[in-house]
């Protein structure tokens, strides 16, 4: 891992701590078990100030190209739960994927439970939407 622990935006942390906190029992094994996952790693997490934010980390709203061994690549945006849409490439962050990715940064390797299994996926490029989320709008 690039920085050593997951690195988060203060803001967006609160928010992934509260969606995390009440999402904990919903959904399949497989999501139920991302989602705890990535609540363990939560605690060790680096919360920074926006201003100090490494563009490479992935947040609210970055694109991310993903690819793995087994041959596949996929582009998507991660997103609040409410805006994912798989069809148009947008992937909540309470999913696998989602769970997965957040917080690491371009170049990482993230070896995460997925529904077809345990699968070691690398993080190819992160993009940044240029709006990062207005999180008091939010809560």
């Amino acid at each position: 891992m690039k920085y050593g622990n997951l690195i988060l935006e203060k803001g967006e942390y609160v928010l992934l701590k509260r969606l995390v906190n009440l999402s904990s029992y919903y959904g399949d094994s497989t999501q139920r078990k991302s989602i705890q996952k990535l609540a363990g790693e939560l605690e060790h997490a680096q919360i920074k100030d926006e201003e100090d934010m490494p563009q490479d980390v992935i947040r609210f709203n970055t694109w991310i190209t993903v690819g793995s061994g087994k041959g596949w690549r996929k582009k998507f945006q991660l997103v609040l739960p409410k805006n994912g849409d798989a069809k148009a490439d947008k992937i909540s962050v309470l999913t696998p994927m989602g769970a997965a990715v957040v917080g690491y940064a371009e170049g990482d390797f993230v070896v995460w439970d997925f529904p077809a299994g345990q699968q070691q996926i690398a993080i190819l490029k992160v993009e940044q939407e240029g709006n990062p989320i207005n999180i008091d709008m939010i809560l």
